[in-house]
């Protein structure tokens, strides 16, 4: 048994020797060549062990919920490759002195490279973690990881080119002193973006999913990220706005999460009274106007103020001119104030006002302001639309008309009864 083993690596050796004897008779560039594949093997089956055999073994371990991590440690495995073609090139027979250098130093660049993207995946990775936390929403970090990309890829490149070069990375770097107006001029909007990344994440001024409208830059919805250059925001008509970030902090923009989080939206909007319908109301209108249940406090109410103030004010003299009398304007807005304290979708612990403003020619507006008890859009406009559709159906009760312009249609009609 012992004999058959000696034997079998009596024959292996044999062979060996013997394809070496072969390859060192051929001419010289076969048996560089030879050894230029035969490293090349040798660098792929590493390649091939690390990737397919090692990093599937690791794989368990790994975050399965994030393709960054594999990514990552792909792009680390090409390392070792590289550092067995930096280190094997030398023993590639009849190689000229000039190929080795120019080789290794490809092979030690290829490194350089492999662990920066390596380094940028673990950086893509932290975000990813820190996303999953919630106060990723408010204070994201992707500007300042971008930041760190940028010193990253420019030390990489600066050791790059110094590995090509066979020169010092300090010497390419003291020539960069010179350069440093130019780098102000190329890297202006970058460094402006990085102190605005900073005021925008350090004031909780803007964060994903935030509702912000910036006339001058047609943007007006959703921001959907936040990066160090650009803040993408989705519009309600489905585009992309992007706006440059440091304009945030240059230039004025609404942001609508106060709305939101006080989880009431503002209704703010004028009924137009047709001034020539507002008169006081006879004792039979105030009769019928008693029938509002909304009224009944404010009805009793006046009654008594109007009557004390007429026995002191007026005595004997019965001309009623003279005399407070109810309105037909004031009394309805009275009702819409009361209308408006009992719906139940409109909050009753922010402002509430029913006012008139200042007679204008398009009529006497009548100003609502008030607060639903949703921020959602569509809830919002339902809610709105339905108490104007109720106060516009009832004004005529009040003996009130909402203004509007003439038509061609009242001309025409006008005209026809003449």
């Amino acid at each position: 048994m012992t004999t058959g083993k000696g034997e079998s690596s009596g024959t292996a050796a044999g062979m060996m020797e013997a394809i070496q004897t072969y390859i060192a008779n051929q001419p010289l560039w076969v048996q560089t060549l030879t050894g230029l594949v035969e490293l090349a093997l040798v660098a792929a089956a590493a390649n091939f062990i690390i990737k397919k055999v090692i990093l599937r073994a690791a794989a368990p371990f790994l975050d399965r919920r994030s393709l960054t991590v594999d990514k990552a440690a792909a792009r680390l495995a090409n390392v070792i490759p590289a550092l067995i073609v930096a280190h094997g090139i030398v023993f590639v027979p009849y190689l000229p002195e000039g190929a080795i250098a120019v080789i290794r130093n490809v092979a030690r660049a290829c490194i350089v490279l492999s662990v920066a993207f390596a380094l940028s995946g673990g950086l893509n990775y932290v975000n990813e973690l820190y996303q999953r936390r919630p106060e990723a929403r408010s204070r994201p970090i992707k500007g300042y990881i971008q930041v760190l990309k940028i010193v990253l890829f420019g030390g990489a490149t600066i050791l790059i080119i110094a590995t090509l070069m066979e020169q010092s990375p300090l010497l390419l770097l003291s020539g960069l002193g010179a350069m440093a107006a130019v780098l102000m001029l190329v890297f202006k909007d970058t460094i402006l973006s990085l102190v605005a990344s900073v005021q925008l994440g350090s004031n909780d001024m803007l964060r994903v999913g935030d509702w912000i409208e910036m006339p001058q830059l047609n943007a007006d919805g959703d921001v959907v990220d936040i990066a160090l250059h650009t803040v993408k925001v989705q519009n309600w008509d489905k585009t992309i706005t992007t706006i440059p970030t440091h304009r945030l902090i240059a230039e004025s923009y609404k942001n609508w999460r106060g709305m939101q989080e006080s989880g009431g939206r503002r209704i703010k909007r004028s009924l137009l009274i047709d001034q020539n319908s507002v008169r006081f109301l006879q004792p039979d209108e105030i009769q019928r106007v008693r029938r509002f249940r909304l009224l009944d406090d404010y009805v009793a109410r006046k009654d008594e103020e109007i009557r004390r103030w007429n026995d002191n004010a007026l005595g004997d003299e019965g001309d009623p001119v003279n005399a407070r009398r109810l309105t037909n304007v004031g009394t309805f807005r009275a009702y819409v104030f009361a209308y408006l304290q009992a719906h139940d979708q409109i909050r009753d612990d922010m402002t509430l006002l029913v006012r008139q403003l200042t007679p204008t020619s398009q009529g006497l507006p009548l100003e609502i302001y008030c607060f639903t008890s949703t921020v959602a859009w569509d809830e919002y406009e339902a809610i709105q639309a339905d108490i104007f559709d109720h106060l516009l159906a009832i004004m005529p009760e009040f003996g009130l008309r909402i203004f509007q312009e003439p038509s061609g249609l009242d001309l025409h009609e006008r005209l026809a009864s003449i």
